[in-house]
């Protein structure tokens, strides 16, 4: 909870108290690149800041994925082995009124707009096409979902070049072959290495997991190491694991582990919350719940007393490529339509649900002219906020006033090295 006279700074500074110096200052150095990349480590500063019109506080509760925005969309291998296009990250699900998810992804797309070379005016036509493909999937009232078959545009040239990937290439990307086995490739890019302490942990753990599952040796663990990947969560315990799978060398399977944190909107919430028996358990729940079909392996696990989701690695190339619009605007709104629609359908998929609005309130709710409207004017509110802290943030790593950031400074050029 933000304190009287906090500065962004130190807002930043607290909640990220405690985690991987060595990721964190990956992190920092990543949040000082564009206010982009900013937006998407900051959740928490932006829900600090949440505007406070009626519009954000008496919409109909829903349960959204909390840090909605251009790159938490993405393919992936459901647990029925097909392939889906869908909301993909859940760390910060929660309870809340269906605005809040569609208000900060306006927002990204308003602030990623330099980062995708457009003009103000067109990202602001592609906000508009994101909230009329979203409201007209609320009032058509059916949730349904994208896989192969049913995508178009970008979204199916994503999902048409997976359809050519092989399982040998995939893990080449992330591990080293050596004869008939393989070890992750640690390269400070993608993975970082485990202390042996770590290692005996989760291979501990692990062994204790795969007697519980049909086929014990899937999940044998060949090697461990520190995953990096995203922005917002780098820092927090997260590791990518080399197990059996089918088979060693080429059929080996890598899973991501992830420790569950409270989620970021916690403090803001004045609704009432299921009591979950862990953050990783509300996590997987609410995927389970908002998602058509779920991710692969998707599990919540405790490991002594820290929560960790358990699921199948997903690469970060498996998102849509938005920078190759081409200069046809056609197709990226192509794809806000199909993004609109997705977060309609999760929404329509959980309602009445522990607490959640009904389909019909969803459905009278939006049948009232100007919502959209009003929200796409509050995005353009939080834009400029979140470029005033960005460039406070970037200030204060320049001259690196705080103990914290110098350090981050100094452990991102000891990486780069």
């Amino acid at each position: 909870m933000a304190k009287i006279g906090d500065s962004a700074i130190q807002r930043i500074l607290r909640f990220n108290a405690g985690r991987d110096p060595e990721r964190l200052a990956l992190k920092y150095q990543a949040m000082r690149v564009n206010a982009f990349a900013f937006l998407r480590a900051t959740c928490h500063l932006f829900y600090d800041e949440l505007p406070k019109p009626k519009l954000l506080r008496n919409a109909p509760l829903a349960w959204v994925c909390g840090d909605l925005h251009l790159e938490n969309f993405g393919s992936y291998k459901g647990d029925n082995r097909l392939v889906y296009f869908d909301l993909n990250d859940f760390d910060e699900a929660v309870l809340a009124p269906c605005t809040w998810d569609l208000l900060r992804f306006l927002t990204s797309v308003l602030v990623g707009a330099a980062t995708l070379k457009l003009t103000n005016a067109q990202a602001k036509s592609l906000c508009v096409r994101f909230l009329d493909a979203y409201v007209a999937a609320i009032q058509d009232g059916k949730a349904r979902w994208v896989e192969q078959e049913t995508a178009q545009g970008m979204v199916k040239e994503l999902l048409d070049s997976l359809r050519t990937r092989k399982r040998k290439a995939f893990l080449d990307r992330y591990a080293i072959r050596a004869g008939n086995r393989r070890k992750i490739r640690v390269d400070g890019k993608r993975a970082l290495p485990v202390t042996a302490t770590q290692r005996a942990r989760i291979k501990a753990f692990m062994r204790t997991f795969a007697q519980r599952q049909p086929n014990p040796t899937f999940y044998r663990v060949i090697d461990v190491a520190r995953r990096v990947a995203g922005t917002g969560s780098l820092g927090v315990e997260r590791y990518v694991l080399l197990v059996e799978g089918k088979g060693s060398p080429d059929g080996n399977y890598l899973l991501d582990l992830k420790q569950a944190l409270p989620s970021a909107l916690s403090p803001q919430l004045a609704w009432k919350q299921p009591k979950w028996r862990s953050a990783a358990h509300r996590v997987v729940t609410l995927q389970h719940r908002v998602q058509a079909i779920s991710m692969a392996f998707l599990t919540p696990v405790i490991i002594g007393k820290t929560a960790y989701v358990l699921r199948g690695l997903q690469p970060i190339e498996d998102r849509v490529a938005l920078d190759d619009w081409n200069g046809d605007l056609s197709r990226l709104e192509a794809v806000m339509a199909t993004m609109g629609q997705l977060v309609a359908w999760g929404q329509l998929r959980s309602s009445a649900r522990e607490g959640s609005a009904t389909a019909d309130d969803l459905v009278s709710f939006w049948a009232k002219r100007g919502r959209t409207l009003k929200l796409l004017r509050l995005a353009l509110d939080c834009k400029a906020q979140v470029e005033r802290d960005w460039r406070d943030y970037c200030q204060a790593y320049d001259r690196v006033p705080v103990p914290q950031l110098k350090a981050a400074r100094k452990g991102a050029k000891t990486n780069a090295a």
